[in-house]
């Protein structure tokens, strides 16, 4: 009998926020590479909060929001992600939404995905940032599997808030091949300085490390320069995940962006019962049992 050595145990860090545009525009990627790996390593999120308690509110709200607006929709050039038909504002903090999606994590690996795609979508396909404990509850209610009740007593404990903490302080510790960060991309990653003179990484950014040794894939990137990071270190571990029928992928997912669909499926698109919802950068498909308690399918009636 043939003895496969055991590979390196492997960890990947993503640094993230429900409520950045950018980590919005990695998630085709990160789907794809999370289906690669499938299973095969502990994938951990750091809620890494973009929008701070302590940030300054700004003087003209409605042109801080214009502006935003603006900055987003230039991100979404790059990254083809969906972007709201109207912001109604910049999100006044990242806490509200980070405690929801890390107390969802105490539920299981399949409803915090879920969760933190509602958080998500609440910015990037509704416009109403996720921003205050309640707007965060009622973004995420009637997700599949999960217990509101519990989820609303989770996310205001003092276990949750402490959880939350150790992320933002562990994003403030860059490892140091972060401090700049090069390549073609539009968002390189470099460490962001902060007002109070520390680093924290760029959202997204990967740590995908082993006990003896890491490598960081900062900012936007493609598949294959995460897979090659993986590959570095546990070779032969990222395998080209099995691509799914598109009705597969979307009783998976649930929900899809055509950057998603493209990556994640094979065949004509879309499945006959998708629900389309539309954003001012092309369309998000829902299930259907995903659209009857998802928000942004009862905006209006969606198409078919």
């Amino acid at each position: 009998m043939t003895v496969v050595p055991d590979r390196p145990a492997l960890e990947v860090v993503e640094y993230t926020d429900p409520l950045c545009p950018w980590a919005w525009g990695s998630e085709p990627v990160f789907r794809r590479l999370r289906a690669a790996l499938d299973g095969r390593v502990r994938w951990r999120r750091a809620y890494s909060i973009l929008f701070d308690h302590d940030d300054d509110p700004p003087p003209d709200p409605a042109a801080e929001t214009a502006w935003y607006a603006r900055y987003v929709e230039d991100i979404s050039t790059h990254t083809r992600a969906p972007r709201a038909l109207r912001l109604s504002r910049v999100a006044a903090s990242s806490w509200p939404s980070s405690l929801v999606a890390k107390a969802a994590e105490l539920q299981g690996a399949d409803v915090a995905e879920r969760v933190l795609r509602r958080l998500r979508e609440s910015v990037f396909v509704l416009g109403e940032p996720a921003d205050t404990p309640a707007l965060a509850l009622s973004a995420v209610r009637g997700t599949p599997g999960l217990d509101s009740a519990r989820l609303a007593a989770d996310a205001a404990s003092a276990a949750v808030l402490e959880r939350v903490r150790a992320d933002r302080a562990e994003a403030r510790r860059p490892v140091g091949e972060v401090r700049s960060a090069q390549g073609g991309s539009p968002h390189p990653g470099a460490a962001k300085e902060t007002a109070d003179g520390e680093y924290r990484y760029a959202l997204p950014t990967l740590l995908i490390r082993t006990a003896t040794g890491y490598r960081a894939v900062p900012g936007w990137r493609s598949y294959e320069e995460y897979a090659s990071a993986v590959d570095e270190l546990c070779p032969g571990l990222p395998q080209d995940p099995v691509t799914l029928s598109p009705a597969e992928a979307l009783a998976r997912y649930r929900s899809l962006t055509d950057p998603e669909r493209r990556l994640l499926t094979h065949g004509p698109w879309p499945p006959a019962d998708a629900v389309r919802v539309e954003t001012g950068n092309g369309p998000v498909w829902l299930h259907p049992e995903e659209a009857a308690v998802h928000p942004a399918a009862h905006r209006g009636a969606p198409d078919h």
